[in-house]
């Protein structure tokens, strides 16, 4: 008997434990993605199950934003809080509708890349409470990434990968977080993905999972 397809992309070693019934009681109604897993775990592809929906203009970009913290903060227990307040401060989308504005295309160029990441960095444009780039490049990894496009991707850049990043992707281990740095390890991943050919997100995955060699 033939085994299920498993749900983990390439390179995705474990799914994230995300304790549903703290988020359900946390969060708006109008924020819960439909279709989201009932119990943990949560791989990547449910949150890009989002994501697509959002890009059709069936899903709003609070409730991509929630998809997004549920998987990124899992099972910290000051996760479902943090994510509130972040949802808090835009509480019509309007700010997450500027920031995401221009990834719903099938290519993205550098300076759609580079708009959105200084967006949500911008409390005049769209930052929001509690969502620095460790989160917010969550966020446009789940709203732009094209599995099998060519040229850069948006990818998660936080701590753990930052930390393990040689010195050539770019990035300064003590920084201010810039979007040129962010662009740089872009460049770099998907140099470095080219060369093995494999996806930029397996380039991070490796790196934040410490088997990148």
């Amino acid at each position: 008997m033939s085994q299920p397809p498993s749900p983990a992309l390439p390179g995705e070693p474990k799914p994230v434990t995300v304790h549903i019934e703290k988020w359900r009681a946390a969060l708006p109604p109008d924020a819960w993605p439909d279709g989201f897993p009932e119990v943990g775990p949560v791989w990547r592809r449910d949150v890009f199950t989002v994501a697509e929906a959002w890009r059709a203009g069936e899903a709003s970009p609070r409730q991509l934003l929630s998809a997004v913290l549920m998987w990124g903060y899992g099972p910290i227990g000051y996760g479902p809080w943090r994510a509130a307040r972040s949802l808090e401060g835009d509480p019509d989308g309007k700010r997450l509708t500027h920031a995401l504005e221009g990834l719903r295309t099938p290519a993205l160029d550098e300076d759609v890349l580079r708009a959105a990441y200084q967006r949500l960095r911008d409390p005049k444009e769209s930052r929001l409470p509690r969502l620095g780039p460790t989160l917010f490049t969550k966020l446009l990894y789940f709203a732009g990434y094209r599995r099998g496009a060519p040229g850069r991707q948006p990818l998660i850049l936080d701590s753990v990968v930052r930390r393990r990043l040689p010195v050539d992707a770019g990035v300064r281990r003590e920084s201010g977080w810039v979007s040129e740095e962010w662009l740089a390890y872009l460049g770099w991943a998907a140099d470095q993905a080219h060369r093995r050919g494999i996806e930029p997100d397996e380039v991070e995955m490796a790196l934040f999972h410490d088997r990148w060699g």
